[in-house]
């Protein structure tokens, strides 16, 4: 089992290389998400992770995933491992990393 904390400068590079196999979910609430997210990030709040994401998820793709805080994100890791996803990765900082490093954002 690999507990991955992702760096945002190597996501953002997967990105512009137009690596697709993996997936970005924003666990924070839908209010939250709408106002400002990764671009290409999916929406499952962390209350509704768990079942949620046998039914929307792909098991073998990468998954990164990033909430309020680094706890946060920590929390929704552990609960789509627990659900049997093995390739998760936490994305240290959140938004506001991404932001920082110049990663697209959607949202209002």
């Amino acid at each position: 089992m690999s507990n991955l904390v992702a760096d945002v400068h190597d996501l953002k590079s997967r990105l512009e290389w137009g690596q697709p196999a993996f997936t970005i979910i924003d666990v924070r609430d839908r209010h939250t998400y709408n106002h400002g997210h990764i671009s290409g990030a999916i929406s499952i709040p962390l209350d509704d992770l768990a079942d949620r994401a046998k039914s929307a998820l792909h098991k073998e793709r990468h998954i990164y995933v990033y909430g309020e805080h680094d706890a946060h994100t920590a929390h929704a890791a552990e609960t789509l491992r627990a659900a049997g996803f093995i390739d998760v990765s936490e994305i240290q900082g959140g938004l506001n990393a991404w932001k920082t490093v110049g990663g697209a954002t959607e949202g209002i």
